[in-house]
């Protein structure tokens, strides 16, 4: 039996957005980069893992929520990198080192401020000259156009693609070549085979053999540009999994399973050469999981460990460094800006009258809280407004609220004053757990000294699609008050999930039937009933229509995930052709133009331009260009797509292979999106109370907690 690829990670996700040309999909496998996503569930899992975010022009093209973020990021870069560039020194990275990891630090400061080589100060023999890509201008003022244009200048598409064919690589990549490395694209390439690696898509393997072609005898696995490449392609994967750094010691294992022959002499180099930066932060516990953070930032915490050797020592790409950093800075300018005031009315209202910043937790009842915190500012004169995730969150809370995205590209709330913040009072975020560092960033560094930000979610559920661990860190962080909701869930799914999120996994009482087990014994059963539930026993037991109801599975690949449930509900719904790249019209299907953002919705037709959908009310055309590689059939998705998103009636279907893929926030997720009726496609036997009892998540290195201890720390001394 096939195993399905597993989705412990928010990895499984990120193959949504890559485009794989048909050329590269056939092209030889020692010379070219890596196939798109096949069958298997081992193709799944070495395709996302090896895949970089990709590039922003190419992944912000098309309309929808994620092109018009990408959009209001590259607006707002601008003011992050000038806020850094005003700060007195590089990014603090921690005091009282010695031996290497001291080397380490002096060399990235050295090549943060321009005063010396970092080689210097490592003594280690210059490297060999290498041509950098160009620094790309600095982003406008105003907000760009909603799609960017994606064809680059035709002499530059030209020189990548003779390099490409010179190296045995598919011509076809000379566009994601271009994009990737800028003009000077060809020239880089040339000079530095190994760049290729920075493609999304591409793998060693194949970076090694197209570095072969163009270098001969002179490529050695030893090569300085290899080395330095690898670096990146291992924290470019990291970023994937959730973390926006790892521990020195990982990289180095890391480069010495791609036989690079001395992974120290790899990592010093690509620090003397800024390709990466080095940190030595205080280490911080993680938070435990649930109501067991302390709800007073006063409170000592026993846990905390103390500064001194042994620390870790921590590697970053700047990108993920730069937006933690900025993050830390604006909530502490947050927190310390506000003037308190005493507001009457419940807990939260009272809370965030008096603070800069607060976080709320709780269910999806428990959202009420934020929407009455709304009100109550609303009708104090507060300029305020009430965002969330996406779409399908907003039509489910009943209020006024705009999406994260829609608020960042102002084609929703309040506009931006003449300095280019929010003009707001109070901004209430919900499904902050949705998060990444990148975009809570861009949230933050939006809104003006003075203004309450209260983030909102259920810290149960998965953890972001993109790198970092916002709610969580500030979570554990105990630097602002925290808020729990006492509201409950209601009902038999509401006592089933909350059971799964301290661990525990009871039967229910379920008399309307809103929980319902169906055993199955092999994975082709588990497909069998899964449509019979869908087309069949809900609409008629139940009284949901097959359009209100999502299947949720662990992965992508094997023989019940999302390709083999999508291709057998098809035929079953809505069967036809598949005239238009593989769709019909009135196809269900999981839109992704970018990492970390899925929206669901249907196929209404198709003209020379492309896909028309309807998402949860909205118009989006998918261009032609890009049906296949972000464009997938969704009547069955994975925990990570819907997360953030509910139906009337789920589908969960965990077939005996789906056990490795288990974990507590994976059932608290997928168990958590019915509003009315849960089934269970159950085949994993005990795999599944074990996983709810001991399987947690693995955590995530991040920064973004020492980081703003630090900041508020000093400000109080």
């Amino acid at each position: 039996m096939t195993e399905p690829s597993r989705e412990t990670t928010p990895e499984a996700e990120h193959d949504e957005a890559v485009v794989e040309p048909a050329a590269e999909r056939s092209a030889p496998q020692d010379a070219t980069p890596a196939a798109g996503a096949g069958a298997t569930a081992q193709t799944d899992t070495d395709t996302s893992a090896a895949t970089a975010t990709p590039a922003a022009g190419d992944a912000a093209a098309g309309v929808s929520e994620a092109q018009a973020e990408l959009a209001a990021q590259r607006e707002l870069r601008a003011r992050i990198e000038q806020r850094k560039a005003e700060k007195e020194g590089p990014i603090a990275a921690g005091t009282g080192l010695s031996g290497e990891a001291a080397d380490l630090l002096a060399a990235v400061r050295a090549v943060e401020s321009g005063t010396r080589d970092g080689a210097a100060f490592l003594e280690t023999p210059e490297p060999a000259p290498r041509r950098a890509a160009p620094v790309p201008p600095p982003a406008p003022q105003v907000r760009p156009s909603a799609e960017p244009p994606t064809h680059h200048a035709p002499e530059t598409v030209a020189a990548v693609r003779g390099v490409l064919a010179r190296g045995g690589a598919p011509e076809t990549l000379a566009e994601r070549v271009a994009a990737t490395l800028g003009e000077g694209a060809a020239q880089i390439l040339g000079e530095d085979p190994w760049q290729l690696l920075r493609v999304p898509g591409v793998r060693p393997e194949h970076a090694d053999a197209f570095a072969r072609a163009l270098l001969g005898p002179s490529c050695a696995p030893d090569d300085p540009r290899r080395g330095v490449a690898l670096v990146g392609l291992l924290l470019e994967r990291a970023a994937l999994k959730g973390h926006t750094a790892l521990e020195i010691g990982e990289v180095s294992a890391g480069l010495a399973g791609l036989s690079v022959p001395d992974p120290d002499e790899a990592v010093r180099q690509a620090v003397a050469e800024a390709a990466v930066l080095v940190f030595h932060d205080e280490e911080t516990p993680a938070a435990p999981p649930g109501d067991a953070v302390a709800e007073d930032p006063d409170e000592e915490d026993p846990q905390e460990a103390a500064p001194g050797a042994g620390l870790p020592v921590l590697l970053g790409l700047d990108r993920y460094a730069l937006a933690e950093e900025s993050l830390a800075d604006g909530l502490a300018r947050l927190v310390k800006t506000v003037t308190p005031e005493v507001w009457e009315g419940p807990e939260l209202v009272r809370t965030a009258g008096g603070h800069g910043l607060v976080l709320h937790t709780g269910g999806e009842a428990a959202r009420a809280e934020p929407v009455a915190l709304a009100q109550a500012a609303g009708e104090r004169g507060l300029r305020v407004t009430l965002a969330v995730h996406g779409e399908n969150g907003r039509r489910r809370l009943g209020a006024d609220a705009v999406t994260v995205a829609s608020l960042l590209s102002g084609e929703a709330g309040p506009g931006r004053d003449e300095e280019g913040a929010l003009a707001l009072d109070l901004l209430i975020v919900l499904d902050a757990p949705r998060l990444d560092v990148e975009s809570a960033a861009m949230i933050v560094e939006s809104l003006p000294d003075g203004c309450r930000l209260v983030l909102g979610g259920d810290p149960a559920v998965l953890e972001s699609a993109g790198a970092g661990r916002v709610f969580a860190d500030l979570l554990a962080a105990r630097v602002c008050p925290r808020v729990v909701s006492r509201t409950p869930d209601p009902g038999p799914l509401g006592e089933l999930v909350s059971g799964i999120g301290i661990g525990e996994l009871h039967p229910v009482e379920a008399p309307g039937k809103e929980v319902v087990i169906v055993p199955v014994g092999d994975a082709g059963e588990a497909v069998h009933r899964t449509v019979q539930l869908v087309a069949d026993s809900i609409p008629r037991a139940i009284g949901v229509p097959a359009d209100g109801t999502r299947v949720i599975t662990v992965g992508h690949g094997g023989s019940a995930g999302t390709r083999a449930l999508n291709t057998a509900l098809k035929e079953r719904l809505n069967p036809g052709p598949g005239r238009f790249g593989g769709y019909d019209p009135g196809d269900a299907v999981a839109y992704a133009p970018a990492p970390g953002g899925t929206v669901t919705g249907t196929v209404v037709s198709a003209d020379a331009e492309g896909l028309h959908l309807e998402c949860e009310g909205t118009k989006v055309l998918v261009p032609k260009e890009r049906v296949a590689g972000t464009l997938r059939h969704g009547w069955a998705l994975t925990a990570h797509q819907a997360a953030a998103m509910r139906w009337p009636a789920a589908v969960v279907v965990l077939p005996g292979d789906a056990a490795g893929g288990l974990s507590r926030a994976w059932v608290y997720t997928a168990f958590g999106r019915a509003e009315r009726h849960l089934s269970v496609v159950h085949g994993v036997d005990q795999a599944l109370p074990r996983a709810v009892a001991e399987g947690l998540a693995p955590d995530r290195t991040t920064r973004l907690r020492p980081l703003l201890e630090s900041l508020l720390a000093a400000a109080e001394d």
